[in-house]
């Protein structure tokens, strides 16, 4: 599962320009969860064009054994439904196919229900974790967020808890000195939170 990530750019990505990606493992680290042991992988990617880094990031990956079966959050009690400053995205066994595709992430627990339930032990599809942190980035643009000519960013996010596709997706950014985002579910339950920031800051 996707625990969280780091994105720094130093400059703009341009597109029709060639760029070369570059990724590693950063580190590996074991450590015991609620549900049993879990394993940390943190890789690192940096993109390249015309002999500068313009992206670097860092993804925060987490293991757990197949055959443990985890108790999952609730589904139920009141529905708060999206404020005015709030943007709800319906996530649909489409969107998540697609995303899926998107990014090139072949994992069924995104897109076959059964896989996911009676497999994998979900109460649901998954939810994926960049669909969300890229949800945050896009409330913060919608929002105001002023990204800079120089494309100096960095963001950081992370996910605090698993959402499944029949809980929603409820997103928010609000601006400051440091722009904070967050998603919950449509239960009032936070799934995710990430900070935006001017590297010049």
């Amino acid at each position: 599962m996707w625990a969280g990530g780091r994105v720094r750019t130093s400059a703009r990505l341009r597109c029709g320009q060639t760029a070369t990606r570059r990724s590693r493992v950063l580190s590996i680290q074991d450590k015991p969860g609620r549900s049993g042991p879990l394993t940390f992988v943190t890789v690192g990617h940096e993109i390249v064009q015309h002999g500068c880094v313009v992206v670097e990031e860092q993804q925060d990956i987490v293991y757990r054994q197949a055959t443990v079966q985890v108790p999952w959050p609730p589904s139920d009690g009141q529905a708060s439904p999206a404020a005015d400053d709030e943007w709800a995205i319906e996530v649909s066994p489409t969107l998540l196919f697609r995303f899926s595709a998107l990014t090139y992430n072949s994992h069924r627990i995104h897109y076959d229900r059964d896989y996911a339930r009676d497999v994998e032990g979900y109460p649901g599809l998954l939810t994926h974790g960049p669909l969300q942190a890229l949800a945050m980035a896009e409330a913060a643009r919608s929002a105001g967020y002023c990204w800079g000519r120089d494309g100096g960013v960095e963001f950081r996010y992370r996910l605090e808890s698993p959402l499944f596709d029949h809980q929603g997706m409820i997103v928010k950014a609000v601006l400051g000195h440091e722009t904070t985002t967050a998603v919950r579910d449509i239960y009032g339950r936070r799934t995710a939170c990430g900070t935006l920031r001017s590297r010049s800051q």
